[in-house]
């Protein structure tokens, strides 16, 4: 009876066995860890909620490099979102109710991440402006954006760039500092670099084709002006890279 029990069974069968078990295993836990952070887990329902096992994971305590802790989940994550289905059926894509880029309505969406710099191994604020760090210079053979004026997607001079933020274990222009023009909300915005379409040395200009004139105005504001947060480099990312597709109604449409 062993023998019949035991005799079609070899070593590959049971490391087959094995590895689907723990592929199965490794699933249902990221599935369940996916659910401490990254997303809520609402579903498009009537009541909008999940009940069962899977909805209830607990807490995870992480402790951070530079001290402290941070809890998850959270529940300040979830906020009310301005905005609407564009159809009926569960799932449909939704529609901004107001203005979706300071709402942070779809690719304008924000996480909600620590307000706090980013620090580096030293624990010194990880991104600042040049003007904080006077080994930095713009190589010769580049453009210095410092002094350039920004151009917005309809042709207007929106601003001058007085400050060019660095980051500093990875020398590079992270954002601009534009100082806005007294008829475009008088203030000062940070600008992402990656958003600087065009930089024209010979006509002292850089073209923004991301946002149009009367939206830079609304541009996250900085806590401090020598320092940006995580929750507000997310912020100032998710409002120019949300002009992409929110900006103008034309951009929010099919291509075909």
């Amino acid at each position: 009876m062993t023998e019949n029990l035991f005799g079609s069974i070899d070593l590959v069968e049971i490391l087959f066995t094995l590895f689907w078990v723990f592929f199965v295993a490794l699933v249902i836990y990221i599935q369940r860890e996916s659910r401490r952070e990254g997303y809520p887990l609402v579903h498009d329902t009537p009541n909008g909620t999940v009940t069962g096992r899977a909805a209830n994971v607990g807490t995870k305590t992480f402790r951070l490099p530079q001290g402290g802790e941070v809890t998850v989940p959270r529940a300040e994550q979830q906020r009310e979102l301005a905005a609407k289905p564009s159809a009926s059926f569960v799932g449909a894509p939704i529609e901004p109710t107001g203005d979706g880029l300071v709402d942070g309505i779809g690719p304008a969406a924000w996480s909600g991440r620590r307000d706090t710099p980013d620090l580096t191994l030293h624990g010194e604020p990880r991104i600042v402006p040049m003007r904080n760090q006077p080994s930095f210079h713009v190589d010769h053979r580049d453009a210095d954006p410092r002094g350039m004026s920004i151009i917005s997607a309809d042709g207007v001079a929106v601003g001058v760039v007085r400050d060019a933020w660095v980051d500093i274990p990875e020398p590079m222009i992270v954002y601009l500092e534009v100082d806005l023009a007294a008829d475009h909300g008088d203030r000062v915005v940070l600008v992402p670099f990656a958003f600087a379409d065009k930089i024209n040395k010979d006509s002292g200009t850089i073209t923004v084709n991301a946002l149009l004139a009367h939206q830079f105005q609304n541009a996250p504001r900085l806590q401090n002006a020598d320092t940006i947060t995580l929750l507000e480099e997310d912020k100032v990312t998710a409002y120019f890279g949300g002009g992409d597709l929110l900006a103008t109604p034309e951009r929010s449409q099919p291509l075909l």
